[in-house]
């Protein structure tokens, strides 16, 4: 599948690209309607957590919400919780699900994109979407509720208004569709990545696939591996890092380990550098 795709020379040219498009005339302001996605090898392609289990990954959806509804603490959910507030919280913590984590902001994501420093020897890549022209593509049933709400993007509450289950939104039309939405404010990790989520209307299609249809909605940005560097440094020197991303203690492990690593030339350390959890190294699960 090939996308409109530009290679981004040094850091200020991949910020510069990232940007394009996001002056908005009637506003006077920069105000972009994209949506990041930033992935530290270019060869990803954007597959759901729930693609990645394997085998009849579409048959084990129900049950992997139906279960995590059933054993989640009550101290962590309610009962009374929507079937859309479900999957989001799931997503949150791990759960395999048909969500994709994106977000608003551009740093995040270039943050995402040069986080694995044993990926420096390999392109990164940032997609951006416009979900403004995604949503055009809408069933009546979701651009009711979005004309209601005056909301470029959906919350769950939208969502569910529309559909009360995942079963009803996979048949409110005949092709698939994509929906961009806020996810709850559930605790500071949310927070300050400026998180957004998406979610097609077939667990069997990957993102891609679907972009490929609609190619005039997307961008690949390309982070070769000569310049992820100076990107990351000079997010360092920002303070875009671990820390900020994933508040906490696993958040500040992560920087510190990375922080502290030799710059190697080449293909990097025999041992991985990473924890067991690339989510808690702050790495960008494909």
């Amino acid at each position: 599948m090939a996308f409109d795709e530009i290679i981004a020379q040094r850091c200020s040219h991949a910020i510069d690209l990232l940007y394009v498009d996001s002056w908005q005339d009637e506003l006077q302001r920069f105000r972009s309607h994209l949506a990041f996605r930033g992935l530290s090898n270019s060869a990803y392609d954007l597959q759901t957590s729930l693609m990645r289990l394997g085998g009849p990954f579409a048959e084990l959806e129900r049950h992997l919400l139906r279960n995590f509804r059933k054993y989640a603490r009550r101290a962590d959910a309610d009962e009374s919780y929507s079937d859309w507030k479900w999957p989001t919280i799931g997503q949150h913590y791990g759960l395999p699900t048909r969500l994709l984590d994106w977000t608003y902001s551009p740093f995040a994501e270039l943050h995402f994109a040069t986080s694995s420093i044993e990926k420096f020897d390999c392109d990164g890549a940032i997609w951006r979407v416009d979900y403004t022209k995604a949503h055009r593509q809408l069933p009546e049933a979701l651009k009711e509720q979005q004309s209601y709400s005056g909301s470029d993007v959906f919350t769950i509450g939208m969502i569910d208004r529309a559909a009360s289950t995942l079963a009803h939104f996979d048949t409110l039309a005949t092709e698939p569709f994509a929906v961009f939405f806020e996810p709850p404010s559930l605790d500071d990790r949310i927070v300050n990545q400026f998180a957004l989520f998406s979610v097609l209307s077939t667990p069997l299609l990957t993102f891609d696939a679907w972009l490929s249809q609609n190619r005039e909605l997307c961008r690949r940005i390309i982070i070769p591996g000569r310049v992820k560097w100076e990107i990351r440094d000079k997010l360092d020197q920002a303070n875009l890092t671990e820390r900020v991303f994933f508040p906490g203690l696993d958040g500040l492990a992560a920087w510190l380990r990375r922080h502290y690593s030799p710059r190697i030339q080449g293909a990097l350390a025999n041992a991985p550098l990473r924890p067991n959890s690339q989510e808690a190294a702050g790495e960008r699960q494909p």
